[in-house]
């Protein structure tokens, strides 16, 4: 059960839609989520009272096109599933939104079946 949020700077609401099937995509292809666990909040930035801000850390020369994609999941992936993961979700974000690999920046946090509760107040996955 993963929970996604995408920023991206100066993105139309079809810029973020094809930026979140994208990451949904990747998630399904790559580690195995259900096609139907999609929960994702898409946020787009103007420039001007909400903007992004981006260098060239580690020779990665990124530009306007960034988009950030932090994902919050249960703990329990190898490091190789993740780097596919990575590697599938910049494929999608060119194939799908147009965004060039280079401006595709990801975070993934891990935590425990207690930390989620799905609705109801209930922790689902601890039942």
């Amino acid at each position: 059960m993963p929970l996604v949020r995408v920023d991206a700077l100066r993105a139309t609401g079809e810029r973020l839609d094809a930026l979140g099937r994208a990451v949904h995509d990747a998630l399904v292809e790559t580690i195995g989520i259900p096609p139907d666990d999609r929960f994702q909040i898409l946020t787009g930035h103007d420039g001007t009272s909400s903007t992004l801000r981006f260098d060239n850390y580690l020779g990665v020369h990124r530009d306007e096109g960034i988009v950030y994609v932090a994902i919050t999941m249960r703990a329990g992936r190898t490091t190789a599933q993740k780097q596919a993961l990575y590697r599938r979700i910049a494929e999608l974000a060119q194939e799908y939104a147009g965004t060039e690999p280079r401006n595709v920046f990801i975070t993934l946090t891990e935590n425990e079946s207690a930390d989620w509760s799905l609705g109801n107040g209930v922790a689902q996955y601890v039942l």
